[in-house]
């Protein structure tokens, strides 16, 4: 009973907003992932980085415990039909530059699923930059047709405490 009382309260809690990740010049936000059921062999993650430097700088790759490979690539849309590109040699990063992986766009792919990626869970994913090096992100889970994290409301700073 206990049990189910957390799974409910968990359930019906607002979605935990993200921390900011900061490596060198780079800052890492809105990391999220989509859920993936039992049995799913991939599963979609998508962050915003932002390089507040003044040197270029690149995602040249990213590993997690919960996948056997973790690759960035690119969506688009082709006479309407949707195509998958990988991103080869990384997806750059100039100065001053934000670069958004969301549905649609840019992404990380996470193949061949070790478990499940359970809503309201975080999965870890380490990122790997040509120059600032590497940094461990967590990825707050979302729904499996989740859009994005929740757009902070006006007066959420007046709640938290």
């Amino acid at each position: 009973l206990f049990v189910a009382m957390l799974l409910v309260g968990a359930l019906n809690s607002p979605p935990a907003r993200s921390q900011e990740v900061k490596l060198g010049d780079l800052v890492i936000s809105q990391p999220w992932s989509r859920a993936a059921p039992q049995g799913a062999e991939a599963a979609s993650s998508y962050l915003t980085i932002e390089n507040k430097g003044t040197a270029a700088d690149r995602l040249v790759g990213a590993s997690t415990d919960v996948a056997e490979k973790v690759g960035i690539e690119q969506i688009s849309s082709v006479g309407g039909a949707m195509t998958v590109q990988p991103v080869d040699g990384g997806l750059g990063i100039s100065p001053g530059e934000k670069v958004v992986l969301a549905p649609g766009g840019y992404r990380l792919t996470l193949s061949k699923l070790k478990s499940r990626l359970k809503k309201g869970s975080k999965v870890s994913i380490t990122l790997q930059f040509e120059k600032a090096g590497q940094v461990s992100v967590p990825f707050d889970v979302l729904g499996p047709a989740a859009k994005g994290p929740a757009a902070p409301k006006a007066d959420d700073s007046k709640m938290k405490k």
